[in-house]
Order: C-alpha cells, then sequence, then structure tokens
C-alpha cells in the first residue's frame, strides 16, 4: 500500500481473499463500508481452504493479469483475461449470491470501464494502436458497458467512497503507521513532513503508467489533512498550485481538451487559491522564487497568472471541440461568466501586486473576452428609455473599459505583440458599436496595414477580423466606397471562412499534413465569435452594386474600363448564363437580380429584391439597428438609381426637369440638385442646370449602343465604297494618278457630306467630335 501512494498509482495487490473480508450483498451503509476494505489485506495464513478461497483466488489472479495487460495497453490480452474472468465469476456464482459480491471484483469493473473509456476518446492513442488492439479495444468497451449494468447500484457506491478509502490510509501514512523510507513510527505531522509528501507524490508527474487521477486526489487529501493540523496557509497555496497543475496535466495531449468533471475541478481550485491570497495579503507569490529560498509562511514559488492564463486557453479548446449547434454548447459558454470573473479577480489583485508586465497581460485576457460583444445595456440607454430600465441596465460600459485597459497597454506595455492586439481589439469594440471615426482613425495612427504580414497567425487572424468588421461599420453608416475598400482584400481571396479562421477549407487539406491541419484548428476562433459569413458577403456584393452599376452606365463603351470587383462582375456573369431565370432564391441571385433592376434605372424593383422578408431574416435583422440599415440602404438605392438613369438615359433627352426626376426617385429636390450638381462638377455629365425652370439642359451626349453600330455600318460602307471606285478606275484605264486624285477626293467629299447631313439631323445631334470623344 505505500507503494501506491509513493507512486500514484491505483494497482493494488488482489492475490487473496479471506472469509472475514467478504460481506454479505446489501445495498446502503453496509455495502458501502464493504467496499472500504481492501482486497490486498486477505488472510493468506490459513492452511485449509474453502471452496469461497479458492474461487475468489482464481478471481484475483485474472484481475491481477487484467491490470498487468491494462498498464502496458495490451488491449486483446484484456479481452482474453475479461472472457476468462466472466467465465470464473459465473461457476462463483453458488458462492457470490451467498456471500455477495466481492468488493475487488467491482472496483475492478468500474476501473476497467473509465480506462477504456479514456482509451477510446484518445484520438491519437487510437491511430497508434494495431489493427489487433483497435477492433478489441472496440469489443471490450461494448462488453464491459453491457456487463456494468446488472451492478450500476454497486459501482456508484465505489466510487462515491473512493475518496473515504483513501482518506484513512494517506493519514496513517502520514502518521508513520507503514514502512515509508521517509518516516519512522510515531513522526509528527508538520510541514517538513507534508512537503516531504508532496515531493514523493509529484515525483511519479509525466512517469508512464502513473494514474493521474489518483495522483491530483491524493493531493487534494494532503491539502485537507494540511488544513486539520493548521500548518498555516502558505503550504497550502503551495498544494493548490500543484492541484491546478496536475488538472491541466491530466490530459497529456495538447489538442486534447479538459473534460467537465475536472473543468469544474480547476475552476473551484482557482477560486480557492484566489480566496486565500485575498484573505492573507501577507502571502507573497512569484515564479521567480527559487525552491531553496521559499519559505512557506510567507514566500511560495508560483505563478498565478500563468495558471489563469492557461485556464482561459483551456476554456477556448472546450469551445472548439463543442458541437455549436447543440445545447452542450450553450451550456458551456454559460462559463465563461466564471472565466471572465477568475480574470477580474486577478485583475484586482496584481493590480496591487503584480508588475506592469503582468498587469498587460491579465488585462490583455481582459480584452480579448470583451471587444466582440456588443453592449446592448449601453446601445439601450443611448436610446433613451425609462429610468426603470436605466436602473436596470446600470454599469460601466464596455467602451470606458475597454478604453482605460487598452490606454494602460498602449503607455506601459513593452511587448509589440500585447500593444498590437489590444489596438486590433479597441478598433474592433468601436467598430462594432459604429463609433466608425475613431475606429478609422485608430486604424490609420497604428500604421498597422504597413506590417502585419510579420506578426504571428493568431494576430493576422485578429486583423482579418477587425478590418471586416470596420468595413460593416463603414456599410452601416452610408460610406459605401470605404466599406468596399475595407473588404475588398478577404472577399476577394475567396478564402473569407479560412481568413477569419472560422474553419479550414476542403479543397486546401490536401496542401497540408495532419499535424499542420492540428495546429490550425487549434487557431479556429469558437463559434460564439464568429462572423456571420452571409451577411459580410451580401454587404459586400451590395457595397460592390452600388459603386458598380453606375460606373458601368456612365462607361458603357469604354474600352479601359477597369473593373471595381471581380467577385461582383462573376455573379452577373453566372446570372447571365442561366439558361432559365427564374424568382431568385438565393442571397447572390437577389443581389444580381437588384442589379439589373438599378441598370434600367428602377429603383423600386431594386429595392424590392434588396430588401424583403427573406433577405431581412438572412441578413439585415442582423443588425442591432435593423431600421437605421434598412432606411440608409433605400435611400442609397434612390440615390445611385438616379445617376445610372441619367448616364444611361441622358443621350434621348436634350432637358429634363429636375421635378419629374424628384418625383421619378422620390428624393427631395434639393437631394436632386446636390447630386447632379456633383455630377457636373466631376465631369461626369455633359449638362448645365437651368435654375429658373428648374431643368436639367443636356449637352455633350455619348452615343447609344444602337448609334454607335450604325457609325461603324457606315465607315465600313464607306471604305467598300472607295474601294469599288478604285477598281472601277482599274478596269476603264484610270491607274488614279496624281492628276485624279483632286477630283477622286472631291466625290468622296461630298459623299461624306451627304452621310454627315444625315447623321446631324434629328433630336441625336451626333457630330464627329463627339463620336471621337
Amino acid at each position: 500500500m505505500s507503494r501506491f501512494f509513493a507512486t500514484g498509482s491505483d494497482s493494488e495487490s488482489e492475490e487473496s481473499s479471506s472469509a472475514d473480508e467478504i460481506t454479505p450483498k446489501t445495498s446502503g451503509p453496509n455495502f458501502r463500508q464493504s467496499l472500504l476494505l481492501s482486497d490486498d489485506e486477505e488472510d493468506t495464513k490459513r492452511v485449509v481452504r474453502s471452496a469461497k478461497d479458492k474461487r475468489f483466488e482464481e478471481l484475483t489472479n485474472l484481475i491481477k493479469t487484467i491490470r498487468n495487460a491494462m498498464k502496458i495497453r495490451d488491449m486483446a490480452k484484456c479481452l482474453e483475461e475479461f472472457d476468462q474472468l466472466c467465465r470464473a465469476f459465473l461457476k462463483s456464482k453458488t458462492i457470490v449470491d451467498k456471500e455477495g459480491v466481492p468488493p475487488f471484483y467491482i472496483r475492478l469493473l468500474a476501473d476497467l470501464e473509465d480506462y477504456l473509456n479514456q482509451l477510446w476518446e484518445d484520438k491519437e492513442g487510437k491511430k497508434k494502436m494495431n489493427k489487433n488492439n483497435a477492433k478489441s479495444l472496440s469489443s471490450l468497451r461494448q462488453k464491459i458497458r453491457k456487463y456494468n449494468r446488472d451492478y450500476e447500484t454497486e459501482i456508484a457506491a465505489y466510487k462515491e467512497v473512493q475518496e473515504l478509502l483513501l482518506l484513512p490510509l494517506l493519514h496513517a501514512l502520514l502518521d508513520g503507521r507503514f514502512p515509508v523510507s521517509t518516516l519512522l513510527p510515531g513522526t509528527e505531522i508538520n510541514t517538513t513532513v507534508v512537503v516531504k509528501k508532496l515531493n514523493e507524490i509529484l515525483q511519479a508527474r509525466g512517469k508512464k503508467g502513473t494514474d493521474r487521477a489518483a495522483q491530483i486526489e491524493l493531493l487534494h487529501l494532503l491539502a485537507g489533512i494540511s488544513g486539520e493540523h493548521n500548518l498555516g496557509q502558505g503550504i497550502l497555496v503551495k498544494i493548490k498550485f500543484n492541484i491546478i497543475a496536475s488538472l491541466y496535466d491530466y490530459n497529456p495531449n495538447l489538442a486534447a481538451f479538459m473534460k467537465a468533471d475536472m473543468w469544474k475541478k480547476c475552476l473551484e481550485c482557482i477560486d480557492e487559491l484566489l480566496d486565500i491570497l485575498f484573505e492573507n495579503s501577507n502571502i507573497f507569490i512569484g515564479e521567480n522564487i527559487a525552491e531553496d529560498s521559499e519559505n512557506l509562511p510567507f514566500r511560495v514559488r508560483g505563478c498565478i497568472l500563468t495558471l489563469v492564463e492557461r485556464m482561459d486557453e483551456e476554456f477556448t479548446k472546450i469551445m472548439q471541440n463543442t458541437d455549436p449547434h447543440s445545447q452542450e454548447y450553450v451550456d458551456n459558454l454559460k462559463d465563461e461568466g466564471h472565466v471572465c470573473g477568475i480574470i477580474d479577480r486577478l485583475l484586482s489583485y496584481l493590480e496591487t501586486k503584480g508588475s506592469t508586465e503582468e498587469v498587460c497581460r491579465i488585462y490583455l485576457r481582459r480584452i480579448m473576452h470583451t471587444y466582440y460583444k456588443f453592449d446592448y445595456k449601453a446601445h439601450r440607454r443611448s436610446l433613451g428609455l425609462s429610468e426603470q430600465d436605466q436602473e436596470e441596465s446600470e454599469g460601466e460600459d464596455s467602451a470606458v473599459i475597454m478604453d482605460r485597459l487598452c490606454k494602460f497597454i498602449y503607455a506601459k506595455d513593452r511587448t509589440d505583440r500585447i500593444r498590437t492586439c489590444a489596438i486590433l481589439c479597441h478598433i474592433y469594440h468601436h467598430a462594432l458599436h459604429s463609433r466608425w471615426y475613431q475606429a478609422r482613425d485608430l486604424m490609420l495612427m497604428s500604421h498597422l496595414q504597413d506590417n502585419i504580414q510579420h506578426a504571428d497567425p493568431p494576430v493576422q487572424i485578429l486583423y482579418n477580423r477587425t478590418m471586416v468588421q470596420l468595413g460593416i461599420c463603414a456599410f452601416r453608416q452610408g460610406m459605401i466606397k470605404d466599406a468596399h475598400n475595407a473588404l475588398l482584400d478577404i472577399q476577394s481571396s475567396g478564402r473569407a471562412k479560412e481568413l477569419l479562421g472560422q474553419g479550414l477549407l476542403m479543397r486546401n487539406m490536401q496542401e497540408r499534413n495532419a499535424e499542420q491541419e492540428k495546429i490550425e484548428k487549434r487557431r479556429q476562433v469558437p463559434f460564439h465569435m464568429h462572423i456571420n459569413l452571409e451577411l459580410l458577403e451580401c454587404v459586400y456584393l451590395v457595397s460592390a452594386m452600388l459603386l458598380e452599376i453606375p460606373y458601368m452606365a456612365a462607361h458603357e463603351f469604354d474600352a479601359r474600363r477597369r473593373m471595381i470587383s471581380k467577385q461582383f462582375h462573376h455573379q452577373l456573369r453566372v446570372g447571365e448564363r442561366q439558361p432559365l431565370l427564374g424568382p431568385p432564391e438565393s442571397m447572390r441571385e437577389h443581389v444580381v437580380a437588384a442589379s439589373k433592376a438599378m441598370k434600367m434605372g428602377d429603383w423600386r424593383t431594386c429595392h424590392s429584391f434588396i430588401i424583403n422578408e427573406k433577405m431581412n431574416s438572412k441578413v439585415w435583422d442582423l443588425f442591432p439597428e435593423t431600421q437605421c440599415v434598412r432606411e440608409m440602404l433605400v435611400r442609397k438605392i434612390q440615390e445611385e438609381s438616379l445617376r445610372t438613369y441619367l448616364f444611361t438615359y441622358s443621350s434621348v433627352y436634350d432637358s429634363i426637369s429636375m421635378g419629374t426626376l424628384s418625383e421619378m426617385f422620390e428624393l427631395e429636390l434639393a437631394m436632386v440638385h446636390s447630386i447632379i450638381s456633383k455630377m457636373i462638377i466631376n465631369e461626369e455629365l455633359m449638362a448645365s442646370l437651368d435654375q429658373p425652370t428648374q431643368t436639367v439642359v443636356m449637352h455633350r451626349t455619348e452615343p447609344t449602343s444602337l448609334q454607335n453600330m450604325a457609325l461603324q455600318l457606315a465607315e465600313k460602307l464607306g471604305g467598300l465604297v472607295e474601294n469599288n471606285e478604285r477598281v472601277f478606275d482599274l478596269k476603264q484605264g484610270v491607274y488614279g494618278g496624281y492628276f485624279n486624285r483632286g477630283e477622286a477626293a472631291k466625290n468622296r467629299g461630298g459623299y461624306q457630306q451627304r452621310q454627315g447631313g444625315y447623321r446631324g439631323g434629328g433630336r441625336y445631334r451626333f457630330t464627329l467630335s463627339s463620336r471621337a470623344h
């Protein structure tokens, strides 16, 4: 038994069994008391062996073989021995019915089930198994689950009294009743003894075959004994540090996440440790304290900031590995309040006792849990609520918290990474709450876009998320060009999902190996922090539509016309290639249909495609200020449709009344006047304003496509006639000499005059200069 506590293993000698240790099978306290009896304390001195002893000895020998196979992960051997154990137990049915199920048998069933579940969840370990072991693991797991259903009550009782089993044994160990090398009988329990026992337990940490769960339980019991003997809070702090570290080491695989029970214990232990530190201000902790310079009542080696940072990382891993569409994800997300509470408590502690570097680190942790959350309380207060609602939403605004924490980091931090993350989070929070100018100015002053390519991948993902949020903010404010520019790089890449850390693209899976895939999965952002990709694409396409359609109308015949958005043009080409045009269904089809309507100057149809019940539920209702966004969109559609209409149909008008345009597009006369004035000033529209009559007089217009084709046809016919004349001259013997050129030119001039008169007549008034233009 002493070897068990010295190494932290739960393996026990189960070689023999005595009749005095077997109790009848009953429920309640009697059965629980029977579980407290250890099977390795059986009497082996009897010469005359009964049938019960022989049967139970056979069982214990098989159990010993199974436990040895468990140590070396020989699943085939475990399966074979378990089958033999079941048959041997069946042979002992008569004795078991009379005496009850032996406790060591229940203990094995419980331990074996936990062991198999642990192996099953270790995906990396299963991959390394050979086919025989993997198949045996699956078969044995199914058998033990089915077999243990008949002993659920006994197994539950065994798990409940595990601590009761370990507690008296640990007391006996510390009291010296077992022959451990570090104790003599009658040793008094003091700080030195407890530290020695702590070191003995920690010596098995990380060794192969160490039972990590038993090690954690031993540390808990050691902490309880320290408290019972009033050894001081210093030794308790030291033990708590090691308990939390052991909880983190329970899963040696970095990609694995903590189970629910371990996670709860971790949060409780950190809370208890913070309680001790707040209640005992004379205790000083630090990672720079050497082991030999520890003074346990007052000086303890350890860094609680590192433990809290690891806790935060474990919470992120838990959320990454939980199905985001399940109730389990919602339940796990509720723990974020507890995590933020621990961070706030440590923040208060380090503000008084921590260094500047530690304060910056814990400030950044608090910022990372705040920057992506929309402050609905502050939003409701800004809308002017009743006094009762204002009382319910009292508290410090997140904007004030972010401003205070970030400015401290700007002034005190000495590492570029923490400052960069703080700036990006601050910009993101400004943009999320529609503080466009503060967010834009902070981004421009930081110059992050100049060297962000040298940052590590998590910071680059944060930068991409910030730029996307900045573009969405500009869109909500009606700054369409700024929104398009901010979203252009992310959307044009076709890898928005990957660049924002919201998933991996299947087409790139072949370009990375298994290790790279694991690393990239650890960088993924938890689901509750995701930016809606459909909303992002819709905002980008609508912004591109409002910019591209008027530009296309203004430069319809310009061969050197540039392309503002390749993705938007791709969607237009996809829509044009459809053999059968039906009602739009997807978000992209709605935008394409709206673009076609805007191109014709039909703003009402465009508005109906962009703002409707389907688009509202998918996109526009996701904004906190839904009504303001809709009103802004209607306004922009009206304005850009007016510009497109003037570009497209200005050639068919000599003049047009601004009042008529105001009625057509339902805009104020002053707004129509402003739009047309800007177009004239920017030389986009060749016209002038007749102020007394409130009309727009067109001056020089561009030819339509039909007129351009007519001009091209006339030029080709002219060239054909000239060639025919030359051929005719050759046949008549006239070789086109110098003296004949004048007459030919005169004839050609008369032809061109006739054609020019035709082109110059009517309402279009085309001239050679306009055609060249």
